[in-house]
């Protein structure tokens, strides 16, 4: 059984700056959503057989997830990729390999799951390192099976996303959180709990 997440608060500017590795990307306030493109498979099926070829067997899964994995959903223009080894935390394991390949770390985040994200050498990614300590790939894999399997729930999301997209935020991290509740929604559909 999928649990749902354990909190939804959303982080503070400080939380934020915190886990940020590098220099903070740049953000004018908009989140820009578009028209769903049939090439972000292809995109993804690209990177999946990189990072097999670069990780080998420290991948243990490897999935492609997110609104871009939703076929018919509009999304950010970016690949979502989960990706899980046997301990985030122990980043000797598996960053040095990726970053030889190009792999950027922009985000560690060590209170959530010791999640970690990676920035792509050459297709806009976030690549979502997680260990077996959480649940939260098999969460993003609910949802976007549901949302494959069901298309009102698809729509309804798609709605909201559009309507946060004419708004301006201050940070990315605020528009995931304007998300939050119909994610739940969707997910206890789904069958979290």
């Amino acid at each position: 059984m999928v649990k749902l997440p354990e909190s939804t608060d959303p982080p503070s500017d400080e939380e934020i700056a915190a886990i940020e590795v590098g220099q903070p990307r740049p953000f004018d306030g908009r989140v820009r959503i578009v028209a769903y493109d049939p090439e972000w498979p292809r995109l993804y099926d690209r990177e999946a057989g990189r990072l097999r070829a670069v990780l080998g067997p420290k991948v243990l899964l490897l999935e492609h997830v997110g609104s871009t994995s939703v076929p018919g959903l509009p999304a950010k223009p970016i690949i979502d990729i989960d990706l899980r080894v046997a301990d985030s935390a122990d980043e000797q394991a598996y960053v040095p390999e990726l970053v030889a390949a190009g792999y950027t770390m922009a985000i560690r985040e060590p209170e959530w799951y010791e999640h970690r994200v990676f920035k792509g050498p050459d297709t806009e990614i976030n690549l979502h390192v997680f260990g077996d300590q959480t649940d939260e790939i098999e969460r993003h894999l609910l949802l976007r099976d549901w949302m494959r399997a069901h298309p009102e729930d698809r729509d309804r999301y798609r709605d909201v996303k559009l309507a946060l997209s004419r708004r301006t935020f201050h940070s990315i991290h605020e528009y995931a959180n304007a998300k939050t509740s119909v994610v739940i929604e969707i997910l206890k559909r789904a069958g979290a709990s």
